[in-house]
């Protein structure tokens, strides 16, 4: 049995004719006609009574019907549900983020103020994962991807900026050349090496740094305390630049750029959770390092 001819059975019962039936589904009466032929040969019972002027069910087409219509109605009723749980979106949404990208915090809770069902689950680490085995969605990260098994979104570019504060400055000198560099107390982020490179414009400037750590914030505590130099993300220190606690150093020598990611499982077909996300962060990101 052909579940659309079933279908349109209901449909030709309910609205009285073949013809009106024909009309409201732009469908030539002759098909209509054709399928319910075709539907009544299948079944081995005959469902309708025609003639020029009436339609009437048969015993069996009223059976038929009730129990058709019935199915139907909850079907239909079963879509309607779904379309509004579509619109409406909801689920959880496992994320991972890298440490003290603050931005993120924003846009998460913009995200979920426009998408007030959804829930987050966030884990933080600057380590790289396995999304499939660590149950991801998608992942944000900073840096070229390497890995050949998941999407990358490229969201934009930035450069971190060498900074120091104005009383260290003070103290020491504001340098004019990389290589003034070397008689400062400098503190970078931890590469789990006992030297550190920076590059800046064309030089390449190999510091010996006093302290290594993972966490951008605590080298912005250091930095606003006068203990050093070092390099921070420029979402970090937009404020303290601006109220003066920080000051940029060697601006005609640029860091290297550093490109910002999503990385999701490869996949044919994403959820509309996901891609609903990721082209909320592509728009919301344009901004971010305005």
């Amino acid at each position: 049995m052909d579940f659309n001819s079933a279908a349109l059975f209901v449909k030709v019962v309910q609205y009285g004719s073949f013809s009106e039936t024909a009309r409201r589904i732009n469908t030539p009466v002759a098909t209509v006609s054709r399928r319910i032929a075709e539907l009544e040969k299948d079944l081995g019972i005959r469902l309708l009574e025609r003639s020029t002027r009436h339609l009437r069910m048969t015993q069996a087409g009223t059976t038929f019907y009730e129990y058709a219509a019935r199915g139907f109605e909850t079907f239909e009723t079963g879509l309607s549900i779904l379309e509004n749980q579509q619109q409406e979106l909801t689920g959880t949404l496992r994320l991972s983020l890298p440490p003290a990208f603050l931005p993120w915090q924003e846009l998460l809770q913009e995200f979920q103020v426009r998408y007030c069902k959804v829930k987050l689950e966030i884990f933080i680490t600057e380590r790289k994962i396995n999304l499939i085995e660590d149950g991801i969605d998608v992942a944000l990260r900073v840096g070229k991807p390497k890995d050949n098994q998941t999407i990358t979104r490229k969201l934009g570019e930035y450069r971190h900026q060498l900074v120091a504060s104005p009383d260290f400055l003070e103290k020491y000198g504001e340098p004019s050349q990389p290589e003034q560099l070397l008689t400062m107390p400098c503190a970078s982020w931890n590469t789990r090496t006992d030297a550190r490179k920076w590059s800046l414009g064309d030089e390449s400037i190999q510091i010996a740094p006093s302290l290594q750590v993972n966490d951008y914030l605590h080298l912005l505590k250091l930095v606003l305390a006068g203990a050093c130099v070092t390099e921070l993300p420029p979402f970090l220190i937009k404020e303290h630049l601006a109220s003066g606690r920080l000051k940029t150093l060697l601006e005609d020598y640029s860091l290297p750029t550093q490109q910002l990611n999503l990385l999701y499982p490869s996949c044919k077909q994403l959820s509309r959770l996901v891609s609903t996300y990721i082209d909320f962060c592509t728009e919301w990101v344009n901004c971010l390092f305005q």
